[in-house]
């Protein structure tokens, strides 16, 4: 097969991965949630924060009517259920004994989450308590759960997930994981196809590496401004119009792509688009409510994460755009099959968006 012929099949293949991965993340979004354990007498008192979408798919017939979308009297009816499934699917031992749980609350909460609120009653006061978080084996793989258990003057923190859902507070009380909100972070980028196919597209026209650089140090300067603005809760407009204008970016770069020859100038455009792609990263800490307290240690770690995950992907994906193009095998043609894959896939998200 010829290099041309090569180069094409290769930018084909490469749009197919593009769209597939467009269905996955539409398909498999890393869910996010939040608990709050504090140790009261002979109580330990859980305030749990769900995205309800997250909760339909733990509580058979939370949604009744089926309509994709849950009501107060929805909630309400299914409160034994809850009490149910989700206390029952978080194990609290105090001293090594299980404590009871009780359902006293379950609201709406906005924009598109419901607060939990059950009390565990344990035998005694106790001096060592431990939270088991089962449900995540019901939740979708990547779920994670944001936890902290308070006993007295002890504190513990830490992000569950599959394999690691338990945390502990008390005489044995181990080391809070100084590194979860890190680990969150690079996930989230390394999960956040979108985000990942805007820089792919970004780069893809190739250019001086001042200009390349340059472009993707406006974008990170430009989403840690706005993430820093919504998870402080200064501003932040709704995921409703965050995430169809991140998928509209994608779609302007890879039309972009026809009209540019290199990547000189082009942080004038990821500047904005960063902008907007910052309020996407801050979905991930702003909906599960963190307590003021934690919130100026959890921005700065997660989004450490975040820029530790997406230089890595840069580091591995900026060489081999140069390789290949050094070696005839990425040339215009090939270039612009790849940036109408990169459009595809962004106009894939936009509808998938916009249309429930």
């Amino acid at each position: 097969m010829r290099p041309r012929s090569t180069a094409l099949a290769l930018a084909v293949l490469t749009c197919v991965l593009l769209l597939l991965a467009a269905r996955t993340a539409a398909a498999h979004a890393v869910g996010l949630s939040k608990g709050d354990y504090t140790a009261a007498g002979t109580d330990v008192v859980a305030e749990l924060t769900f995205a309800r979408g997250d909760l339909v798919a733990l509580v058979s017939g939370l949604d009744a009517n089926g309509d994709g979308v849950v009501d107060a009297r929805e909630l309400a009816r299914a409160k034994p259920a809850i009490e149910a499934v989700v206390l029952g699917g978080i194990a609290v031992e105090g001293d090594g004994a299980s404590c009871r749980a009780t359902l006293e609350s379950a609201e709406l909460a906005e924009p598109d989450g419901v607060d939990v609120r059950g009390r565990y009653r344990c035998a005694s006061p106790p001096s060592q308590v431990h939270v088991r978080v089962q449900l995540l084996e019901d939740l979708a793989e990547g779920h994670r759960h944001v936890a902290r258990l308070i006993l007295g003057s002890s504190t513990a923190d830490d992000v569950l997930r599959r394999g690691h859902d338990d945390i502990a507070a008390g005489a044995t009380k181990p080391p809070a994981s100084v590194g979860s909100f890190f680990r969150l972070g690079v996930e989230h980028i390394l999960t956040g196809y979108d985000h990942l196919v805007f820089l792919f597209g970004l780069v893809l026209v190739g250019g001086r590496l001042r200009s390349l650089v340059g472009a993707v140090t406006a974008f990170t300067v430009a989403h840690s401004i706005t993430l820093a603005l919504a998870v402080l809760g200064v501003w932040a407009p709704s995921p409703r119009i965050v995430e169809p204008a991140i998928a509209l970016s994608i779609v302007w770069v890879g039309i972009e792509n026809f009209f540019v020859r290199d990547a000189h100038g082009r942080w004038r455009i990821t500047f904005p688009f960063g902008l907007v792609h910052g309020f996407g990263f801050a979905g991930a800490l702003r909906e599960i409510e963190l307590p003021h307290a934690r919130v100026p240690a959890a921005l700065v770690t997660f989004n450490l994460g975040v820029e530790v995950g997406q230089l890595a992907v840069m580091a591995l994906v900026v060489p081999a755009i140069v390789l290949l193009r050094k070696g005839g095998l990425l040339g215009r043609t090939a270039t612009l099959v790849l940036s109408a894959g990169v459009a595809a896939a962004g106009a894939y998200w936009f509808i998938t968006r916009v249309v429930p």
